[in-house]
């Protein structure tokens, strides 16, 4: 994938991994915050057309607190953004912002491991597909 996400191809139409992703979010403790229609908002304000494309703000309470008492300025930096998008091809993929690659900005131990347990977390979300 990517420096800053990870995710695969899911066999399921788009809004079936939608379902999918939030059931398997919540699974984990993770709770969908915000959604944005990133292709509805492209053909409103644009007039263009995009294949579907969906940005879900996740956001897992314990870890968030956690994350903003070690750091209060990581607000800007949360939710864990989850992407399910259809490609060119027809694909659905869903992928998942690596909480590593973005935390790791902060530079301080303990978001780091709190950054690796929500890594682990979205994987089996992933797995799960």
């Amino acid at each position: 994938m990517s420096k800053y996400a990870f995710g695969k191809a899911v066999n399921m139409g788009y809004e079936q991994a939608i379902e999918a992703v939030t059931q398997a979010l919540a699974k984990e403790g993770f709770g969908v915050l915000t959604e944005i229609d990133v292709a509805a908002t492209l053909k409103k304000k644009l007039d263009l057309d995009r294949p579907p494309y969906k940005i879900l703000g996740a956001c897992n309470p314990q870890f968030a607190a956690k994350a903003l008492d070690a750091e209060p300025q990581i607000g800007a930096l949360l939710p864990c953004n989850v992407v399910v998008r259809k490609d060119a091809g027809g694909k659905t993929l869903v992928e998942f912002m690596d909480p590593n690659a973005v935390l790791e900005l902060v530079g301080r131990p303990e978001i780091a491991t709190i950054a690796a347990e929500v890594r682990s977390r979205l994987e089996r979300v992933m797995n799960a597909l």
